[in-house]
């Protein structure tokens, strides 16, 4: 029985290793949106238009995988749906919107207070124990990316910009969330299948709000400059939509599955510290002091965070607890049957 549980716990932690793997990957891939998108912006794209030509042309390299799939659009078109407002067009949007009102770092800071807010839905709405690693890592984290965006050097209030960032944030909850729901049924929704459909629909709700139709087409046939290396955009195009949107949500999601909500979204805060060095390398914007120490206190978080293990429910656990002492009573040789 000892020998059992070894393994048991031995197949957990290459699990959850390689669900760490998955999530840094994922931080990675979304952090280089950015460095792709700032040259194609800077090159006459509205950022809207940038946002649906990503998405779109992510949902048309997934369209195979929606329609192998496609049985999900009967089963569960809820989650379907709901991926492709929050977690693919709401983040985007609302983004995008709050960086017209407030600055770059301020807007970012609040969306990054999703893990803190995940947290807090595992806790009260889910009503699941949270343990203390995941929460001082979500502390650490949202601490150190204030230094890493230098939020003190562009403070201004402005309630519907802030309102906008907040909205972000509670889209990348829901991000989150929804990545990790029904994973665990009998028959639940393939994780490939709910990011072909959440692209798909998230593209057509993004198509209403870009209007692509308005879109200068010629940019895309032209170069970008990137720190003074001309880049062609199509070459551009295809980083945003290839690495930072089909491999970004592949891995993101299938991380939050082999980890949980909340540590996966702690170690998310962590694509910002790689969109701040990947920028500093790739376009020339030098890192501060703060910024250089904000990254480590966000690699610190992260790290105590994944170090964390949900407790379960104590329904749950009381079972197992029962269990235990039933299978310890059990004379040997006996099958329990």
């Amino acid at each position: 029985m000892h020998e059992t549980s070894g393994t048991e716990a031995s197949r957990r932690g290459r699990s959850r290793g390689f669900g760490l793997g998955l999530a840094l990957l994922s931080a990675l891939a979304f952090g280089g949106s950015g460095v792709a998108a700032k040259p194609l912006i800077a090159a006459g794209l509205e950022p809207l238009h940038v946002t649906w030509l990503r998405s779109a042309g992510a949902a048309l390299i997934m369209l195979p995988v929606a329609w192998r799939h496609r049985a999900l659009l009967f089963r569960r078109p809820a989650l379907l749906m709901g991926f492709g407002l929050l977690a693919v067009a709401g983040v985007q949007a609302c983004y995008f919107a709050a960086l017209s009102r407030i600055p770059v770092g301020v807007a970012l800071l609040i969306e990054y207070l999703a893990p803190a807010l995940v947290l807090g839905w595992v806790r009260f709405v889910q009503r699941r124990p949270v343990s203390r690693a995941a929460a001082a890592g979500a502390v650490l984290a949202v601490g150190g990316l204030a230094c890493v965006v230098e939020v003190w050097a562009g403070l201004s209030f402005d309630v519907l910009g802030l309102a906008l960032a907040l909205g972000a944030a509670c889209c990348q909850v829901g991000y989150f969330v929804l990545s990790d729901h029904g994973g665990d049924e009998e028959g639940g929704a393939h994780p490939l299948g709910v990011i072909a459909y959440g692209l798909l629909f998230g593209a057509l709700l993004l198509t209403v709000v870009a209007r692509p139709w308005n879109m200068d087409w010629s940019v895309l046939a032209g170069s970008a400059d990137m720190d003074g290396t001309t880049v062609p955009a199509v070459l551009l195009l295809a980083w945003l939509v290839l690495l930072a949107t089909v491999l970004a949500y592949l891995t993101g999601v299938i991380s939050v599955r082999r980890l949980s909500p909340q540590v996966a979204g702690v170690v998310a805060c962590l694509e910002a510290v790689i969109a701040t060095v990947l920028a500093w390398v790739l376009l020339g914007e030098h890192l501060s002091a703060p910024q250089i120490i904000g990254g480590a206190v966000v690699l610190i978080g992260a790290f105590i965070a994944q170090s964390s293990t949900p407790k379960p429910p104590r329904d749950v656990a009381s079972r197992t607890g029962d269990d235990t002492r039933a299978e310890t009573a059990m004379p040997a040789g006996s099958t329990g049957t």
